[in-house]
């Protein structure tokens, strides 16, 4: 009996082909190759008549054989010598040319003067004679039925599989062919009462459907049985994650009558969306049990994640606990320690003179911190007496301990890896500490189910009252210049006005491309080669203040600027002391500045759709609206203009996420889990397959809460661990 991780090297394959399978395509197994399925199948087509034929088309013809040769070829420099054979057939309406090199005497035998044959390949022309080069054939008795096979013949589908030099698409034909012979010993992974509800075929029926279908029908059945495989056991490690996560001991964080968070709402200056005080309660019933909370917080940009997080650490802190929240860079950890210090007010002022009575305290803690404030900071932390702390990386390192850490807080979790989280996970000395990591990014629902699946996924849909609109409009500075010196007009009525602008570049300057903090997440892949580099602060600053900024008061904001410095170019920004700061994406997520008005995104085809709309997303935050202005040099109708156009129709950023995904491959959201020709995700499709993941996530629960070990289903735990392995898996807890 044959098994999926049986070594090809073992098998009927042995020898060089194994050995050529495994180097040049990454095939090691059965499993492996049985999955290395057709990238598309051609038709041979209809039969035409020999005098029909035109140079460069795909035919297929019936005709006999009149005469066939073999001939030596000799040696030339580069080149051994070959082996050719030569044939001439006919239909009655005209004759073709056929060759092959190689393997001479095989194709001698079969195609004998008067043969009928079918053959079928590409017409080329070669001295004047039309010709067909190494035409794959199939030879037909003369009993009454050639027609009909002549029709079976054409119309039969053609697998075509990805190929490298080397091993064509033929030579994967063939030896798929040998291993599909032995398919029906193999185990099928899926239960049969699963594959009954839902009305899906075999696993053998399914791989002989795929690589060797009779029609169209078979690729739909069959697709849609190995979709289901790969849907089916990818929620199921995510289910066996949930489950395990629900088994580790946490304290609960009930909170108390009475407490800071009660005070904290009272004072709140407007209403709880609807939305915030759902997302809330779900929190809040998260926080009360006796296992650790584990949730991903998506919203679009100014949708109150930051208020919705806050609310849960004053719970966590009502309860005796202390709270961190993790944020990627200092600007946006300084941001986040002044916003919390300051919605909180008298409530974060513990000790001090106009600390209200049931206070707490907010330390920050970052890597550039002089000593003394940060022998502070870790003194507050350790001693339980600040009740939140907000911090960079430098949280993560040993000497940083905590009384009593009940929840972690990470923003923008798609910065940090799961190593990180755990760092700051194993310094709560009571059972594990509750999570809540938090995306601006809106996530589609089959990404958030099928990469953060093990997450309990909750989402902020409705932005707060009185939010301003921000009109976005794309801005072809090569076909219309004058566009862009009107951009920097309004910029200067803006200022007029008294209020203030971003400009933002993809890099920084001085010929220094910079690290990744700099660098913008587009689609490299279509960068001209011999094109200009991408547009840096240095430089347009530079020449806005010598040119169309000239008197205003212009600064520059980037991830090489000393921590202090950069703090306080935002601390003038926010105080209406700047009317325009050129940055790069450091400001793309946390800053808060309600009287900036316009951006302006310099060669904005160098960021992706969900890129531009966080940044997007720093304008309009108050009561005035926001201007986004997209400069490019893309040409019109590119795919670069395409992304720019649809960030421009739309401020929803769930509408965008979907565009996104479709703009981009799917390896792109799906990381590891994508890479290599052993992926596990071959035929799943985030977004076609949206119904088919939600149903293989119910039926993985429901297995899981049964058997959390899959012991009653061994061909499933089996199937789990070959196309999931454990190490390929950790891309799961990562964006």
């Amino acid at each position: 009996m044959s098994t999926w991780d049986e070594p090809l090297s073992k098998g009927p394959l042995r020898g060089k082909t194994a050995k050529a399978l495994a180097e040049k395509l990454g095939l090691h197994t059965l499993g492996d190759l049985l999955r290395y399925y057709p990238r598309r199948y051609d038709r041979r087509g209809d039969l035409t008549d020999l005098a029909e034929l035109r140079e460069g088309e795909e035919v297929t013809v019936q005709a006999r054989v009149l005469d066939a040769k073999r001939r030596t070829v000799p040696a030339r420099q580069g080149r051994r010598r070959m082996d050719m054979m030569e044939a001439t057939v006919t239909d009655g309406t005209g004759r073709l040319h056929l060759t092959f090199f190689n393997r001479g005497s095989y194709h001698q035998n079969a195609l004998v003067p008067g043969r009928l044959a079918m053959l079928s390949g590409r017409v080329s022309t070669f001295k004047g004679r039309r010709q067909l080069d190494h035409p794959q054939y199939e030879l037909l008795d003369e009993d009454g039925r050639e027609g009909e096979r002549a029709r079976a013949y054409a119309d039969e589908l053609i697998p075509v599989y990805p190929a490298v030099k080397g091993m064509d698409s033929t030579t994967i034909t063939r030896v798929i062919d040998v291993v599909l012979a032995d398919v029906d010993s193999l185990s099928d992974p899926l239960p049969p009462e699963l594959r009954e509800r839902h009305k899906l075929l075999g696993i053998a029926d399914a791989l002989r459907a795929i690589h060797r279908p009779a029609e169209w029908a078979d690729v739909g059945a069959a697709r849609r049985r190995l979709k289901w495989d790969e849907a089916f056991v990818l929620q199921l490690a995510l289910a066996r994650r949930r489950h395990q996560a629900e088994e580790l001991p946490a304290k609960p964080r009930p909170g108390a009558v009475g407490g800071i968070l009660d005070a904290f709402d009272a004072r709140l200056p407007f209403t709880l969306t609807e939305g915030q005080r759902e997302v809330g309660e779900r929190l809040a019933d998260r926080l009360d049990a006796a296992h650790p909370m584990h949730c991903l917080l998506q919203g679009d940009v100014g949708a109150g994640k930051t208020l919705v997080a806050l609310r849960a650490m004053l719970r966590v802190v009502d309860s005796g606990g202390q709270a961190v929240m993790l944020a990627p860079t200092e600007v946006l950890a300084q941001q986040h320690h002044r916003s919390i210090s300051a919605m909180l007010g008298a409530l974060g002022r513990a000790g001090q003179i106009d600390g209200a009575e049931n206070a707490t305290r907010v330390a920050l803690l970052t890597g550039s911190m002089n000593a003394a404030a940060r022998r502070e900071a870790l003194l507050d932390a350790a001693s339980g007496s600040a009740g939140i702390v907000v911090g960079t990386h430098a949280l993560l390192q040993e000497h940083v301990t905590f009384a009593d850490l009940g929840l972690v807080v990470v923003d923008e979790q798609h910065r940090f890896g799961v190593e990180q989280r755990d760092a700051l996970r194993e310094k709560a000395v009571d059972g594990r500490p509750h999570v809540l990591v938090m995306t601006a990014t809106p996530i589609p629902r089959t990404v958030a189910m099928t990469v953060y699946g093990d997450l309990d996924v909750v989402a902020l849909t409705q932005l707060p009252t009185g939010r301003a609109p921000v009109s976005t409009h794309v801005v072809p500075a090569k076909e219309k210049p004058h566009f862009l010196a009107r951009a920097w007009e309004r910029i200067r009525e803006e200022a007029v006005d008294g209020h203030q602008a971003f400009v933002v570049c993809p890099r920084i300057g001085d010929d220094d491309r910079g690290g990744a903090e700099e660098e913008a997440d587009g689609h490299p892949e279509e960068d001209v080669p011999g094109a200009r580099p991408p547009l840096a602060v240095l430089d347009v600053a530079a020449r806005l203040v010598e040119g169309p900024l000239s008197g205003q008061r212009v600064e520059v904001l980037h991830g090489r600027m000393a921590p202090d410095d950069k703090d306080a170019v935002m601390r003038r920004f926010a105080a209406g002391e700047t009317d325009a700061v050129v940055s790069t994406t450091v400001i793309e997520v946390g800053v808060d500045v309600p009287n900036a008005t316009v951006m302006v995104i310099m060669d904005a085809d160098r960021f992706g759709v969900s890129q531009l709309h966080q940044l997007r997303g720093r304008v309009g935050r108050g009561r005035l609206p926001g201007l986004c202005l997209l400069v490019t040099d893309a040409e019109e109708g590119s795919p670069a203009r395409e992304r720019l156009a649809a960030v421009a129709a739309t401020t929803d950023g769930f509408e965008l996420s979907r565009v996104d995904l479709e703009m981009r491959r799917e390896g792109d959201v799906l990381g590891d889990a994508q890479s290599g020709a052993r992926s596990s995700l071959r035929m799943l499709t985030l977004l076609k397959d949206e119904d088919l993941i939600g149903q293989a996530r119910e039926e993985a629960a429901e297995y899981v809460a049964g058997d959390p070990g899959l012991t009653g289903y061994p061909p499933l735990a089996e199937a789990l661990e070959t196309l999931l392995p454990e190490e390929r898996a950790e891309y799961l807890d990562k964006a």
